[in-house]
C-alpha cells in the first residue's frame, strides 16, 4: 500500500513536484471554436450542437446556458431549432484544474488496451488531488505511467470515470480518451455497469436478501457526512448475506446508483454499519478483525460492463487484498475457509453474475457525464 507524505497545496503558478523533482503534467488544454451550418431538420440546437462538437447533450446545454453557443450571433434556448442555413458558433472552454505531476507509484492493472483501463485501486490511496491531498493519488500514479488520459472530467480528474472513496479497496474504471469516457458514463447512468462489493457488516440483517432504497444527501448537522434524507437524492443497493458468524455478516453488495458513501450510509441506516467504518458507527470492527486505522472492510470486488469500443462484455474481479482476507477470516472464527483458498469462492460471492452485463451499442452523445456521484460506495 503507498502511504505519501502529506504535502501542502503547490502556490499558485507552480506545479507540484513529483518524487523525484522532475515535473510531469497532464497536458495543457486549449480553448476551441468551431462553426457548423444547421441543415433545417428540425433538430433540437442542443442536439446539434453536441453533433457537431462530439459532446454529450448535457455539455452541449451546458455550453448553450453559459452563453458558448451562438446562433447568426444571437444567444437561443437548447430547445431552438436552427433554419436552414443559420451559422452556429460554438466555443468550448478549456477544462478548468490543476496541473498534476506524474509519480511513479505502482499501480495493479487488471485489464489494459487503447481506449481504457480498469485498475485495482489499494485501500488508502485517494482518487485525484485536491485539497490536504495534492499527490499520492490514482491520477498522479496514472499520469506518471504515461499514455493518453480522457480529459472529459478536467486535468485533475483525467482517466477517472467513477471514484472510490479513500479506505474502499477494488476496481476502478479509467478511459484514456474522451469517447471512450463519454460510453463508460453513459453506461453507468443508465445503470448499464455492474459494481458488486464485499461488506463485512455488524450484527445480522433480519433476512438473507433485501433491497435498501432510501434517498442520500449530505447530512445537515455535519457537512462531511452522508445520510437519509427526505428529498435527497435516489439511492438503491441489493444485499444478499452470504454467510452468517457470530458478530456479523459477509455481504455482497450490488450498486443500482452510484451515490456518495451509499454502502456505508444504507448499511448504517439499518443499525448494521461496515466493520472499521469510523464515519459511520462500525469502528469498533476494527478491534475483531485487526482492521488498519481508518481502513473499513469494503471492497469493490466485480465490475462488469460492455466495452466502449467494441460492445463485447467484459467481467472483471479482484479478489480480497490481504487485510480484508484476514479480516474475513478472523470474523469467521471456526467457519473461516481453508489456508490459500479464494475466500469470495469459498462462500459463494461470485455466483450468479452471469445475468448482469445489459444495454450496448450506446451512441456517447447521450452520456449526461455519469448521470450521478459516482462515488460508489
Amino acid at each position: 500500500m503507498h502511504s505519501p507524505p502529506r504535502r501542502r497545496a503547490p502556490p499558485a503558478g507552480r506545479r507540484p513536484p513529483t518524487a523525484d523533482g522532475a515535473p510531469v503534467t497532464a497536458p495543457r488544454a486549449e480553448a476551441r471554436r468551431l462553426e457548423t451550418v444547421a441543415a433545417g431538420d428540425g433538430q433540437r440546437l442542443d442536439l446539434v450542437v453536441a453533433t457537431a462538437a462530439d459532446l454529450s447533450r448535457t455539455q452541449a446545454a451546458t455550453l448553450i446556458a453559459t452563453g458558448q453557443v451562438h446562433v447568426d450571433g444571437r444567444h437561443e434556448k437548447a430547445g431552438y431549432r436552427p433554419r436552414t442555413g443559420e451559422t452556429i458558433t460554438i466555443t468550448i472552454p478549456a477544462p478548468r484544474g490543476i496541473e498534476v505531476a506524474g509519480e511513479a507509484i505502482p499501480l495493479d492493472v487488471v485489464h489494459e488496451d487503447d481506449v481504457m483501463l480498469v485498475v485495482n485501486k489499494p485501500a488508502g490511496m485517494v482518487v485525484h488531488p485536491a485539497p490536504g491531498n495534492w499527490t499520492g493519488t490514482l491520477v498522479n500514479a496514472l499520469v506518471g505511467r504515461g499514455g493518453p488520459l480522457s480529459g472529459t472530467a478536467g486535468t485533475e480528474r483525467a482517466g477517472i470515470v467513477h471514484r472510490l472513496d479513500k479506505e474502499t479497496s477494488g476496481l476502478l474504471l479509467v478511459a484514456k480518451d474522451d469517447r471512450a469516457h463519454r460510453v463508460l458514463s453513459a453506461a453507468l447512468a443508465r445503470r448499464e455497469v455492474s459494481r458488486r462489493y464485499v461488506a463485512l457488516s455488524w450484527g445480522h440483517l433480519r433476512e438473507d436478501r433485501l433491497t435498501i432504497e432510501a434517498p442520500l444527501a449530505r447530512d445537515p448537522r455535519d457537512r462531511r457526512k452522508v445520510a437519509v434524507v427526505a428529498g435527497g437524492r435516489h439511492a438503491r443497493t441489493d444485499i444478499t448475506r452470504l454467510a452468517r458468524f457470530d458478530a456479523g455478516d459477509l455481504l455482497r453488495c450490488r450498486l443500482h446508483t452510484g451515490r456518495t458513501h451509499q454502502i456505508r450510509v444504507h448499511l448504517q441506516s439499518i443499525g448494521h454499519p461496515v466493520l472499521g467504518d469510523d464515519t459511520y458507527g462500525g469502528g469498533g470492527g476494527r478491534r475483531l478483525t485487526g482492521l488498519a486505522p481508518g481502513r473499513h472492510a469494503l471492497h469493490a470486488a466485480s465490475l462488469r460492463f460492455r466495452h466502449p469500443l467494441t460492445g463485447e462484455p467484459m467481467a472483471l474481479r479482484a479478489p480480497l487484498p490481504a487485510d480484508l482476507d484476514a479480516a474475513l477470516r478472523a470474523l469467521a472464527g471456526p467457519y473461516a475457509p481453508p489456508p490459500d483458498t479464494d475466500a469470495l469462492a469459498h462462500f459463494g460471492f461470485w455466483g450468479g453474475e452471469d445475468d448482469e452485463i445489459v444495454g450496448g451499442g450506446l451512441d456517447p452523445r447521450d452520456a449526461a457525464d455519469g448521470g450521478e456521484d459516482d462515488d460508489a460506495e
